[in-house]
């Protein structure tokens, strides 16, 4: 009895030894889970006699449980690596065996799968083409060719337009039809529509007696209503003179032009067509006048002569009748002028005139002229090839509608590529606000929203490049653009734009549109969302990590390479997405040590060596006994 008790005990210390040893050996294995023997004790009886004292027969081991409880994370430079913190494992197709490990040490293969060091592939749930995750399990892969580019479809401008800017249109008024001769002595005065006192002005002279002298050139009214707080004025005299090239030519050709009564000096000589003559007065010491061959409107050749100055001309061909011209004027109303008020004087009555005179925008929209346009911002889109096109949006302050209270306006222009867009090369979008800065609308939209459907994307020598276009003739354009978009038509939302009392700026600005762009790194989430970088600053969704949880975790086998497998005590597997239900979450770039203490199994160690010396005893003595019973005589 004594031997096979000792036996019993040497048995289960040697297996103690083993599994603490073991525990040892993997102290430094990532996701390794270390063990424990658990002992019985034996005891030999019957049916239904058990014995009141029965002597036990000795040890048994009863089972070797894993333990589950969480190793430390540490991190690593491989951004593949994961651990779990908490509960779960990684699932693992071993060639079309399933294994479960908590060892999160991956690699790409060379096909794009991800797998761990024994190449095993990681499952979990996968992606379509645009990043969006499905709930179909199945192999990880990378995909390690070019992103695709996406066209733009969707604008969003956040914008603040200074209220505080004025309306740059300059409007003015022609006076070409009204002799100045006709005005002399005028007086007449400028209303404001802002409240300010109306401007009297005079358009005479006095001399020194009192009496009024007439001005007798465009240039002395210019001068006076130029003078004018919210009026400027400008004169140009011209002169058209029909002349041939047989007159220029002929012998004894002459030729003189008087301004103001003083000669200009114009050599007549080897002189043969107009445009000699043409250019000799450009070649002249006055550079207030200039001489050019332009159509009369029927097809005949004709020289005009200009004065920038507005001084009357008067021109005479081989001494024949002269031909004069008087100077025309020009108002322009750089402020708001409601009208302008005669008082008496010879003549046509200015004020008469200002009414029906035609109106004319000197500084009409320019994009390439910085002075007709309050605020403008560029931003970059994209065709359907991935070429990247700069689109400007250009903001002008409008006159405000009506009486101007409660609500003002701004007109939109929009330009890609040096090329007006949106059929702002007509007639611009209006955007309006109301009293509090808020946009109410884009030409009527409340959205705020500019649909583009004539873009024509082009390359750098201004021809199409390939990409889609615009829509056909006829073709219904909805917004949103659906998926996937078939032409070159795009959304820009102004929606968000207001109008305060602010500098301008660019509070947020966003397009959905990408160029082609090549893998250049790999993050994971805490969800176990595996995401591409690329080239072109985009990120996709490539797949998400699947977990596996056990209602008996101790009931799975242990099959080596730091893995598992189901059995039927385990139960079947429990399979989520990381961080939901009772599964753990997943830290990036890192790996689970080994949950083994390596101070506690080195004094288990000690136990078990202890424990089988202490049996090796039992034997020893038990042998030492029979020796002596088997030597009595």
């Amino acid at each position: 009895m004594a031997f096979n008790t000792g036996l019993s005990g040497l048995r289960a210390a040697a297996v103690d030894l083993d599994v603490t040893g073991n525990n040892i050996a993997n102290a430094s294995t990532v996701g390794f889970k270390g063990s424990r023997v658990q002992f019985g004790d034996l005891y030999a009886s019957g049916f239904l006699s058990g014995g009141s004292n029965p002597i036990g027969d000795g040890v048994n081991v009863q089972n070797i449980e894993q333990s589950f409880s969480q190793g430390n994370v540490s991190f690593t430079d491989n951004g593949l690596d994961m651990a779990i913190q908490g509960d779960g494992f990684f699932i693992l197709n071993n060639g079309g065996e399933t294994r479960y490990s908590r060892a999160g040490q991956f690699t790409i293969d060379k096909d794009g799968f991800v797998i761990n060091n024994q190449s095993m592939r990681v499952q979990g749930y996968t992606a379509d083409d645009d990043g969006n995750l499905s709930g179909v399990r199945g192999d990880l892969e990378i995909a390690t060719d070019n992103l695709a580019p996406r066209r733009t479809t969707n604008l969003s401008s956040d914008l603040n337009l200074d209220s505080r800017e004025f309306v740059l249109e300059s409007r003015v008024r022609d006076f070409a039809s009204l002799g100045f001769s006709t005005i002399n002595g005028e007086e007449f005065e400028v209303e404001y529509a802002n409240g300010d006192p109306a401007t009297p002005v005079q358009l005479y002279d006095v001399d020194n007696l009192g009496a009024q002298v007439p001005f007798t050139r465009a240039s002395q009214i210019v001068n006076r209503i130029d003078a004018i707080s919210g009026l400027s004025a400008s004169a140009t005299t011209t002169a058209s003179v029909p002349i041939t090239d047989a007159v220029v030519a002929a012998p004894g050709f002459t030729f003189s032009i008087e301004i103001n009564g003083s000669p200009l000096n114009v050599d007549p000589t080897n002189l043969s067509t107009i445009q000699d003559l043409s250019d000799a007065i450009n070649r002249s010491d006055n550079t207030s006048i200039s001489a050019a061959i332009v159509d009369d409107g029927t097809g005949t050749d004709e020289l005009r002569i200009i004065h920038n100055q507005g001084e009357n001309l008067s021109v005479v061909v081989n001494g024949g009748a002269p031909i004069t011209a008087e100077g025309s004027i020009e108002v322009t109303a750089d402020r708001t002028v409601t009208g302008i008020n005669g008082t008496g004087g010879p003549g046509t009555n200015l004020a008469d005139e200002f009414a029906v005179s035609p109106v004319r925008i000197t500084n009409a929209f320019n994009p390439l002229d910085q002075r007709t346009y309050n605020h403008a911002t560029s931003t970059s889109i994209f065709d359907s090839l991935g070429n990247s096109h700069e689109l400007t949006q250009f903001f002008v302050k409008a006159p405000s509608p009506g009486d101007g209270v409660g609500v003002s306006e701004w007109s939109v222009y929009l330009q890609i590529d040096g090329e007006l867009v949106a059929g702002t090369d007509v007639t611009p979008y209006t955007a309006r606000f109301d009293q509090d800065g808020v946009l109410q609308s884009v030409d009527g939209d409340a959205n705020g929203e500019i649909l583009v459907t004539d873009w024509v994307p082009r390359d750098a020598d201004g021809e199409p490049n390939g990409a889609d276009g615009p829509p056909l003739p006829g073709e219904t354009v909805v917004t949103p653009i659906p998926e996937p978009p078939t032409t070159s038509a795009f959304v820009l939302n102004l929606g968000d734009t207001t109008q305060y009392g602010a500098t301008f700026g660019v509070n947020d600005q966003r397009q959905n549109g990408y160029t082609t762009g090549r893998l250049s790194g790999l993050d994971v989430s805490n969800e176990g969302i595996l995401f591409a970088r690329y080239t072109n600053g985009q990120s996709k969704a490539l797949g998400q990590v699947a977990l596996a949880a056990f209602n008996n975790t101790n009931g799975l086998s242990p099959v080596g390479d730091t893995s598992w497998v189901e059995t039927f005590e385990s139960g079947q597997p429990i399979i989520g997405q990381p961080d939901t239900g009772t599964l753990g979450s997943i830290k990036s770039s890192s790996v689970e040590e080994s949950n083994v203490d390596l101070s506690a199994q080195l004094v288990n160690l000690i136990i078990a060596q202890r424990n089988y010396q202490a049996n090796a005893k039992t034997i020893e003595t038990s042998d030492a006994v029979t020796q002596t019973i088997i030597n009595l005589r």
